[in-house]
């Protein structure tokens, strides 16, 4: 098993017991005791955990929001998959809309090539890519403006005035959270606003979150449920979460979540 996959496999155990312990994860992973503690090292300058004797424990998740690079190393297989899959949908010359996020960073790459695009984002690594990647400027991006957040979206008042003066074909939504009662979430209360102004600037709306994202939640909501015409997600999804979500929303995609 590769470091990643371990790293997921105890940010798991983290999010469902809120601790974990080096002795089990030995016997859990069937690794040594330095190798774990070099996996926790990981999650712990992540931001993701904490420390103790014995082990770690979960770092608060509600309030706590992660760096952009941090979120850029978990579930990366996922995040890809879901990415090409979001990809498909977009049509030649449409205008479509990218949240902050790393799977919507994901779709750059895929995206540069698609003829008479236009991309409205607030997120300054999404910019960043395009701009990097499609050197010819083929791809119209109109980045919203606004205060930058940890996790490198641009959000406030400026951007939210931004955004309500145009209108997508499509918005790709990248979320921190998805719970059956509470919704989308995410920890940051103004990026909160401006993901509800995307929403509402958007014919429609594709969430795109990878499966550890069931059961989280986030400081602020975002949306119900409903508010997604589609969700992009990998089929590690629990049966109870993929039951809710087809209830809920009219479209639900798992995309296969293989091992690197």
């Amino acid at each position: 098993m590769l470091a990643h996959q371990r790293q997921v496999h105890i940010l798991s155990e983290l999010r469902r017991t809120g601790a974990v312990r080096v002795s089990d994860l030995t016997d859990l992973l069937g690794v040594s005791d330095m190798t774990i503690r070099r996996d926790l090292e990981h999650l712990v300058t992540s931001g993701i955990a904490r420390k103790v004797h014995g082990g770690a424990v979960l770092v608060g998740q509600v309030a706590h929001e992660p760096g952009f690079a941090a979120k850029s190393q978990l579930e990366q297989t996922a995040k890809h998959a879901i990415a090409a899959q979001a990809a498909k949908l977009i049509q030649p010359g449409a205008a479509v809309a990218l949240s902050a996020g790393t799977t919507t960073w994901a779709m750059a790459p895929l995206i540069v090539n698609i003829p008479g695009l236009t991309v409205v984002t607030n997120s300054t690594t999404v910019a960043d890519a395009i701009a990097t990647l499609d050197p010819a400027n083929q791809v119209s991006v109109i980045l919203t403006g606004g205060v930058r957040t940890p996790s490198a979206a641009l959000v406030g008042p400026v951007a939210d005035r931004t955004i309500a003066t145009m209108h997508v074909d499509q918005l790709f939504l990248g979320v921190h959270g998805i719970d059956e009662r509470i919704g989308y979430t995410t920890p940051n209360l103004a990026e909160a606003a401006t993901d509800r102004a995307l929403i509402s600037c958007a014919r429609e709306v594709i969430v795109l979150a990878d499966s550890s994202k069931w059961g989280v939640v986030g400081l602020a909501d975002i949306a119900p449920l409903s508010a997604a015409h589609t969700v992009i997600t990998d089929d590690k999804l629990p049966h109870d979460g993929a039951r809710v979500l087809r209830e809920r929303v009219a479209s639900v995609v798992m995309v296969p979540a293989e091992t690197e």
